[in-house]
C-alpha cells in the first residue's frame, strides 16, 4: 500500500503492528493485546485525518496510484460486460473504454476514461487523456445506446483531453464540442460519476448527464490546481492555495448545485476497499435509475438541458 504525505503517521503505525504480529507467530500471542491497541489508535489517527482533509489533500486522493479505476468499477458492478471498440473513422483509443452490460439485470452502456497501473499501461492508456477518436468512440457508442432505448453510464477520471500535436490535428476540440452538443439531446437517461480526477473538457466531454455525482475525495475542475499555479503565479509551487480558492472537491460542488450528490467512499480512500467502493457507486446507478426510467424521452432532454442552462450567474442587461 502506498502512502500520501500527510498518511504517514498511519504508515509509521502500521509499520510497527506488522512487526508485532511477525513477532506474535513466535511467542504464542504474548503481543496481541499491544497489537489491538496499536490497531484501535490506527482507527482513531485516520478518522481525525480524513475527517479534516484540505481540498489539496483530496486532489492528492483523487489520484492515488491504487485507486480504482473504470474496468475494476466494471468488473466489480457489472455482469456480461462487452467492450466495444473503435470510432469508425481513424482507431481504438485506449483512454476510453466502453461498451454493453449489465446491472442486477438492467442493460446499460458504460463508458469511462481508463488509467494504467504500471509505466507500460500507463503509456499504453496515456494516463487516460483521451484523443479525438475517444469521444468519437464514445459517440458512436452513446448514440446504439440511444437506438436501443439503453441507460447510459460515464464514469469519469482523467487529467484532461491528450494535449499532444496530432490531437489537434484531427479535431479535438470539435470532438468534444460534438459530443455535448449530442448528450444534450439524448432521449436515454445518463448518469454520470466522476470516480477521480475530472479535469476540464477532457472529463464533460463524455459527462453531461441528467445526474452528476461525485465520490468523496474526487475533484471537478476546469483547470488542475498545479496549471492554475503555473498561470497565476508562473510557478506549480502554490498549487494548494490554487486548489482552495477553485473549490473543485465534491463537498464544493455540491453546495454550488454543480452535481447532485455526493457518494461516501470507505474511510481512508476508495483504494482501502475496491468492494465496498463499487457498491456504492453501483447503490448509486440503481436509484438514478429507478428515477430517471419513468422520466419520458423528452422530459429527459428538457431536464438535462435546463440543468445545465441553470449553472452559474448572469445579469440581463437592457
Amino acid at each position: 500500500m502506498q502512502y500520501l504525505d500527510f498518511e504517514q503517521p498511519i504508515a509509521e503505525l502500521e509499520s510497527k503492528i506488522e512487526e508485532l504480529k511477525n513477532l506474535s507467530n513466535v511467542s504464542d500471542g504474548v503481543l496481541d493485546k499491544e497489537i489491538d491497541s496499536l490497531r484501535k489508535r490506527v482507527d482513531k489517527l485516520r478518522t481525525s485525518i480524513f475527517s479534516n482533509l484540505t481540498r489539496w489533500q483530496r486532489v492528492q486522493l483523487a489520484r492515488h496510484p491504487d485507486r480504482p479505476y473504470t474496468l475494476d468499477y466494471i468488473d466489480k458492478i457489472t455482469d456480461d460486460f462487452i467492450e466495444l471498440h473503435g470510432d469508425r473513422y481513424h482507431s481504438d483509443d485506449k483512454a476510453i473504454v466502453g461498451g454493453l452490460a449489465r446491472i442486477d439485470g438492467s442493460s446499460v452502456m458504460i463508458i469511462g476514461h481508463q488509467k494504467g497501473r504500471d509505466t507500460q499501461q500507463r503509456q499504453y492508456r496515456r494516463f487516460g487523456m483521451a484523443n479525438p477518436e475517444g469521444y468519437r468512440k464514445a459517440h458512436r457508442l452513446m448514440k446504439l445506446a440511444e437506438k436501443f432505448d439503453i441507460p447510459i453510464i460515464t464514469l469519469l477520471d482523467t487529467p484532461g483531453a491528450y494535449p499532444g500535436l496530432e490531437a489537434e490535428e484531427r479535431g479535438q476540440a470539435e470532438a468534444i464540442a460534438k459530443n455535448l452538443k449530442m448528450m444534450a439531446m439524448l432521449k436515454v437517461p445518463v448518469i454520470t460519476i466522476v470516480i477521480g480526477e475530472g479535469a476540464s473538457g477532457g472529463a464533460i466531454g463524455i459527462g453531461m448527464g441528467n445526474e452528476v455525482y461525485m465520490m468523496e475525495n474526487t475533484w471537478y475542475s476546469v483547470i488542475s490546481p498545479e496549471s492554475c499555479s503555473s498561470i497565476l503565479w508562473k510557478t506549480w509551487d502554490y498549487k494548494e492555495q490554487a486548489a482552495a480558492v477553485l473549490k473543485l472537491t465534491a463537498p464544493d460542488l455540491k453546495e454550488l448545485e454543480v452535481i447532485d450528490g455526493v457518494i461516501e467512499e470507505p474511510l481512508g480512500g476508495a483504494h482501502r476497499d475496491y468492494d465496498a467502493a463499487a457498491q456504492a457507486v453501483k447503490k448509486q446507478i440503481l436509484d438514478s435509475l429507478k428515477r430517471l426510467k419513468k422520466l419520458k424521452s423528452q422530459k429527459l432532454v428538457d431536464q438535462r438541458i435546463e440543468k445545465y442552462g441553470s449553472m452559474g450567474q448572469w445579469k440581463v442587461v437592457k
